[in-house]
């Protein structure tokens, strides 16, 4: 059966690419509140397709913000049944002059598909969708149990996928999850994620005196938000790239020795491909660590954006009365956001200038994730990794943060399986985001046989 289920992706890879270029078309960035039609609109997209799927129950859920997408086939009471999550929202596309197309009017160039979203997430949902497709027309209905939940604020921190799933754990009850929302080594290596990240953002509020001031006059006594803020900056993380904030220090766990000792080895040479695709001659950071155990088991603090005092063409001689930082942590599994948050307010008040009042915001937060590889979804899935790419999947923990996984690790209490299919070049979040339209094929291959040996009896 499989047989004929990856024929049909075969038969109809070019409709499914149709598709998602046209949903890649819907602009719907999470985060401008200007933008919150076209978010709706992309969910009434996947809705219907969805719907055209063959899904039994499908709705359109409101939330105090963007909404969400749920639908279920619960067909085999003797079957396993599998939550599918994936997010329609996108980043925004700025700066628009770095884009060689537009961000919203897909392109192909050299067999990938450029467009924001076309990565992250919407090309790696379509996959899914279209495996779930191959198996309803060729079997007339699913071989497992499948529901599948989407949401649209993913990339402005999920508050309303985590009010639902809290509400709803029996709605969602299932026996694993599968996330594709990350990416593989290379086109030649699989990988499957054991570990992700948490995140902190925050946002660092910089007052001094109460209104901007001449330099003239007043410079040399007057406090100034901007330069106080780069103080507290380089207080907080030294350019030696260590962190001065000793709660948090001493409450990171220490890694399993075979993880420490691959992280130092670097077999597959990890570290020459950072470097190649940032770019880059030397990697920076704490060198008491690897760079490897830096990038996925220790945490960060990483500095956005600063907005504060005069920045046209020509001059003005303004001391400015406050500036601005958006700055995030990134967390090992293990560590609670709250109490980080808390850490973090302590050590910015203890770090920030004198003559300076500052105001701490947290914008949004979100746990890490380690999974155990010793279960039968994870099993299932190497092996249809291995079955697409003639080779086993390395397994490797990852530095980004996917908060709606540790939310169905804790209250779901579910195995996640994190299979995605995106590549280190491909950009997300980034000018010129793409989608190998082979990676593409490939994922929707991997993904129908990954439900295909779900199937028991």
């Amino acid at each position: 059966m499989t047989d004929t289920v990856l024929t049909y992706l075969q038969d109809h890879h070019d409709r499914f690419v149709q598709e998602l270029t046209s949903w890649l078309r819907i602009p719907s960035v999470s985060t401008f509140a200007e933008q919150a039609q076209e978010v709706r609109r992309a969910a009434a997209w996947a809705q219907e397709k969805l719907v055209a799927i063959g899904f039994p129950t499908v709705e359109t859920i409101a939330t105090a913000g963007h909404p969400l997408v749920y639908a279920e086939w619960l067909s085999h009471p003797d079957q396993p049944t599998l939550l599918v999550y994936g997010h329609y929202d996108v980043q925004p596309a700025e700066p628009l002059d770095e884009w060689l197309s537009p961000p919203f009017e897909p392109a192909i160039r050299d067999d990938n598909l450029y467009a924001r979203g076309a990565v992250d997430d919407k090309g790696q949902v379509m996959l899914v969708l279209a495996a779930l497709e191959a198996w309803s027309r060729t079997l007339g209905g699913l071989p497992i149990n499948v529901k599948v939940l989407l949401e649209g604020e993913e990339e402005t921190g999920g508050e309303a996928i985590e009010a639902y799933v809290r509400a709803n754990p029996v709605r969602l009850e299932a026996d694993a999850a599968l996330i594709c929302d990350t990416h593989m080594l290379s086109e030649r290596q699989p990988l499957l994620i054991t570990g992700l990240r948490g995140v902190l953002y925050t946002e660092i509020a910089m007052h001094g005196a109460q209104r901007d001031l001449h330099s003239g006059s007043f410079g040399g006594v007057a406090p100034n938000p901007v330069h106080a803020l780069c103080v507290l900056i380089d207080r907080l993380k030294g350019a030696d790239g260590v962190i001065h904030i000793p709660e948090l220090l001493a409450a990171l766990a220490p890694p399993p020795e075979a993880e420490k000792r691959f992280w130092e080895e670097d077999p597959l040479h990890l570290e020459e491909l950072l470097r190649r695709e940032m770019g880059v001659d030397e990697l920076v950071g704490d060198a008491a660590y690897p760079p490897l155990e830096r990038i996925w088991a220790r945490p960060t603090l990483e500095v956005h954006g600063i907005r504060g005092g005069f920045t046209g063409q020509g001059a003005k001689t303004v001391i400015p009365a406050e500036a601005l930082a958006k700055v995030s942590l990134r967390l090992p599994a293990g560590l609670q956001p709250d109490e980080v948050f808390a850490w973090f307010e302590t050590a910015v008040r203890r770090h920030t200038p004198a003559g300076h009042r500052v105001e701490v915001t947290r914008l949004n937060a979100g746990e890490g994730l380690l999974v155990s590889p010793d279960n039968p979804f994870i099993r299932a899935a190497a092996s249809a990794l291995e079955a697409t790419y003639g080779v086993e999947p390395a397994f490797m923990r990852e530095g980004g943060s996917i908060p709606v996984a540790a939310l169905f690790d804790q209250v779901l209490q579910l195995p996640v399986v994190l299979m995605g299919f995106g590549l280190p070049d491909d950009g997300p979040h980034a000018p010129n985001e793409k989608f190998s339209l082979a990676q593409f094929a490939r994922g929707m291959a991997t993904v129908a046989d990954f439900l295909g040996r779900l199937q028991r009896g």
